[in-house]
């Protein structure tokens, strides 16, 4: 399912599950990283700021915490909020439940997520849109235009995220989806040619 949105959530395996269901740009706190990583930050505001983002933290103790953050850090008119259930037990990868015995965002099958981004107000997207804003960027358009697996590509790409003010050690694989939320192929095929 294509969302608007760009969703953040705490962490990897938050991001593995809902990649599984949505098509969207999904970013990652690193749990409590992100009360000192101003640059993800700033990263979260920018995509907000373009798209709108989606905050989607576990229903512990903990992801309450990182999502007051947020929403004291965002500005409130381009974030929603979706909530996940309240449900005791173990993620598979894990040996023993969390402190509180809840599962996570990683724990929950696609319809509860599916459920929740609907309660959320998540901005589900047609065929018919995507065909008038064109396809997204991938790994292909990143490898033609130099930034990945050629000589001097690591050059480029730090020439390019300076340029568009984006943290530095983005890789390739994590920058896909940043530019895809903040740019246009046109504009960014442009803005690379000048660089």
């Amino acid at each position: 399912m294509r969302i608007q949105e760009a969703i953040v959530v705490e962490g990897r395996y938050d991001k593995n599950t809902l990649a599984q269901l949505v098509d969207t740009v999904i970013l990652e706190t690193s749990g409590f990283g992100i009360f000192h990583d101003k640059a993800q930050l700033e990263l979260l505001r920018r995509v907000a700021e373009k798209r709108g983002l989606i905050i989607l933290t576990d229903s512990d103790g903990a992801g309450f915490v990182i999502r007051n953050y947020l929403k004291s850090a965002l500005p409130k008119e381009q974030v929603k909020h979706a909530y996940i259930p309240d449900q005791k037990g173990k993620e598979r990868r894990k040996r023993r439940p969390g402190k509180e015995g809840k599962l996570g965002v990683e724990g929950m099958s696609q319809p509860v997520l599916e459920a929740a981004l609907r309660r959320g107000g998540a901005t589900f997207l047609d065929l018919a849109e995507e065909t008038v804003q064109g396809p997204p960027l991938t790994k292909a358009d990143l490898y033609a235009w130099g930034l990945s697996g050629g000589a001097g590509s690591r050059e480029k790409r730090k020439k390019l995220l300076e340029a568009l003010d984006l943290p530095e050690h983005l890789s390739p694989n994590a920058m896909l989806p940043v530019l895809s939320a903040l740019c246009d192929r046109e504009g960014l095929a442009e803005l690379i040619r000048s660089l």
